[in-house]
């Protein structure tokens, strides 16, 4: 059986207009780097890079 609390959430900022356009989750005891995608942002209309940020 799988411990609970191994999963974490956590928000997607846009490296460039420092919006907060996703809400997704990782396994912190697999995953310990931060996490950095390639998505859309709707504020700046194109493709930018998304970075890991807390949720508060």
């Amino acid at each position: 059986m799988a411990k609970k609390g191994a999963r974490q959430s956590f928000y997607l900022e846009c490296s460039v207009c420092k919006s907060r356009n996703y809400v997704t989750s990782k396994n912190t005891l697999q995953t310990k780097e931060k996490l950095a995608l390639d998505k859309y942002c709707k504020k700046c209309r194109k493709a930018t890079s998304h970075s890991e940020t807390k949720i508060k």
